[in-house]
């Protein structure tokens, strides 16, 4: 077991460390990234996710509050020491340099987690999958891989993304779904030419779609595309259907008010869970 380390200092040099992961040059050179949060890095564990180091806050580690998962954040760490896990009990100001956002909780971690590409990822052959275009925003991705988590999709793709799936804000939003959820990066031509290979529908969804959401079928195979927030779906799949490369539809969501479109992540709701009331109404 290793024995918990005491930093007081924000300049540790651990803690120095551990903080330039909120940068993507220093996860992609380590293939390690920050997770803050006991239930994202319990899910990190679940998964097989190696969790390298833990820093706790000493203000929160008897902290009755701490047990709302089921067991003593003190027993939680415990085990985790039992497993290897360094640990370190650190103070106000050395956690508050390596914790982020409102939500204390009294952990955050340094795991071993990057991007893995398309071909080696399984994606449940059974079941529609997300494909995402050139997503910036890291709330959005993380926003939908837990939707995609929710409501039992075989997996995301992420395609010439413009955040990293090992962005600490991705890990957050997607509750630690990003960990289980079957998760790949490619660029849009590799996951064209998947699609094709694997005889997936495209489902495209773009203000232009001929079709409403509800009338393409979004059980089984489908793939369902959508753009980036601020300029959609590249031309590279519709030249791709146009060429016969894929079979491709478009759907739409009607907008009533002054906007042209919703959040991506809400628009993934919604076609994520009219594959749900297709499937399930079957």
């Amino acid at each position: 077991m290793n024995a918990p380390e005491i930093i007081t200092s924000p300049a540790n040099p651990r803690i120095k460390q551990a903080a330039t992961l909120r940068d993507a040059d220093a996860r992609r050179s380590t293939g390690l990234t920050l997770v803050d949060g006991r239930r994202e890095l319990a899910r990190a564990a679940a998964s097989g996710v190696e969790i390298v180091e833990v820093f706790v806050d000493a203000q929160r580690l008897h902290d009755p509050a701490t047990a709302e998962f089921g067991t003593p954040l003190a027993d939680w760490i415990a085990t985790l020491a039992g497993k290897g896990t360094r640990i370190a009990t650190v103070s106000e100001k050395a956690f508050e340099r390596v914790a982020f956002g409102g939500r204390n909780e009294g952990v955050v971690g340094v795991v071993r987690f990057s991007a893995r590409p398309l071909a080696s990822v399984g994606m449940a052959a059974d079941r529609p999958v997300f494909v995402i275009e050139g997503v910036e925003k890291p709330g959005n991705l993380g926003a939908i891989l837990r939707t995609a988590d929710a409501a039992g999709l075989g997996g995301v793709i992420v395609c010439d993304a413009r955040t990293d799936v090992a962005n600490p804000a991705v890990i957050r939003a997607s509750l630690g779904t990003v960990f289980s959820m079957p998760l790949a990066t490619s660029s849009a031509a590799e996951a064209i030419d998947w699609c094709r290979r694997e005889s997936r529908l495209v489902v495209a969804a773009t203000p232009e779609g001929t079709q409403l959401w509800h009338e393409a079928d979004l059980r089984g195979t489908a793939a369902i595309v959508l753009g980036s927030e601020a300029h959609g779906l590249s031309s590279s799949w519709s030249a791709a259907a146009t060429s016969g490369t894929i079979r491709m539809e478009s759907v739409r969501l009607p907008m009533h008010g002054i906007a042209d479109s919703l959040n991506l992540s809400a628009t993934a709701a919604v076609l994520a869970y009219e594959a749900v009331r297709q499937r399930e109404s079957r």
